[in-house]
């Protein structure tokens, strides 16, 4: 199983310290005793977050625990400022959201590629013996010390972005789906929790449109709660435009297992039902006709259903018809 998809890290984030002001007095030859001249010490170095389209996963930081960025150095005579420290930028997949990893709390979220937001300041330089200078006191002899840098541990999870994410228990069919109707090329075996990661698919509509399909692992009774892979799959479908239920032909029951997973979500976060659902019954080349006019009427009310078969391509196009008329539906007013 490739683990190149990785959505959490915790990473050790230290800014740069500023730099110290300097306490200098202006002199030269036409002057032997000037005023205070000191400038003030240069910034430290902040780490960043900049998101990147290019990026699908946080691999590239999975390994690096310590981002460190440069303190800024000290100031000068002649009303310099110190050179502010360099700012560490780290490149993250759009769909990131940062989080303070002692109180969990969300710090922001990365939802553009090119925006970039401050992980941890750096400290501010100290100002020069110049900045001190009153009408009574025209000599300091002192100037400030640059703020220190800041050592915090981060959290950074990635929240995929898709416009369909596929909701099913294990072994609905769902990397079957993917891998029939995108080139995407998940692992497919006939157990549960074959889907260990969310794999991403390109699906291509008419006319050269197309539109992306995430295929988001098994969520089982129980899931909002931590049971099985659970909560850390859950956060995916958040992004989802529309949300596409998979219950296989023969489930025992249609509506109760599409009951169960609308549940879990609910569960999870109430605002999850507001997304537009579609329901696939899926594996219904299993059906002769006959069965199939039946099972129309154990259909879930209040959703559209369409019966597809991933392995002969029954409904398929009938499919992304459906979804694609989600997508794009007019907003309500």
């Amino acid at each position: 199983m490739s683990s190149n998809f990785v959505d959490y890290v915790k990473i050790c984030c230290r800014s740069g310290a500023g730099g110290p002001g300097s306490v200098h007095f202006h002199r030269d030859k036409h002057t032997a005793k000037g005023g205070p001249d000191g400038g003030d010490g240069g910034e430290g170095g902040s780490i960043i977050l900049r998101g990147n389209k290019q990026l699908w996963t946080l691999l590239h930081l999975k390994y690096r625990k310590h981002v460190i960025a440069e303190p800024g150095e000290k100031g000068s005579n002649a009303l310099k400022t110190g050179a502010s420290g360099k700012d560490e930028i780290l490149d993250v997949p759009i769909g990131t959201v940062a989080k303070d990893a002692e109180t969990n709390e969300v710090l922001f979220e990365i939802t553009e590629d090119g925006q970039e937001q401050v992980l941890v300041p750096g400290g501010r330089g100290g100002k020069g013996n110049n900045f001190f200078k009153t009408s009574t006191l025209q000599t300091p002899r002192f100037a400030q010390p640059g703020e220190p840098g800041r050592e915090e541990w981060k959290i950074l999870e990635l929240k995929i972005l898709a416009d369909v994410g596929l909701v099913g228990f294990p072994n609905a069919g769902k990397s079957t789906l993917l891998s029939v109707v995108s080139a995407a090329k998940p692992e497919i075996a006939d157990y549960p929790f074959t889907t260990l990661v969310p794999n991403l698919g390109i699906v291509s509509y008419r006319d050269g449109r197309s539109f992306v399909m995430a295929d988001i692992p098994g969520i089982i009774e129980g899931a909002h709660a931590g049971k099985g892979l659970g909560l850390r799959f859950l956060r995916h479908i958040e992004r989802n435009s529309v949300l596409l239920f998979m219950v296989p032909c023969d489930s025992k029951d249609i509506r109760r297992e599409y009951a169960i997973l609308v549940n879990e979500l609910e569960q999870y976060n109430p605002e999850l039902l507001h997304k537009d659902r579609v329901l696939a019954v899926t594996k219904c080349d299993l059906l002769d006709q006959e069965l199939l006019q039946a099972m129309q009427s154990e259909v879930p009310k209040g959703v559209q259903a369409v019966f597809i078969s991933s392995a002969t391509g029954m409904g398929i196009d009938r499919l992304k018809d459906a979804l694609w008329a989600t997508l794009n539906k007019p907003e309500q007013p």
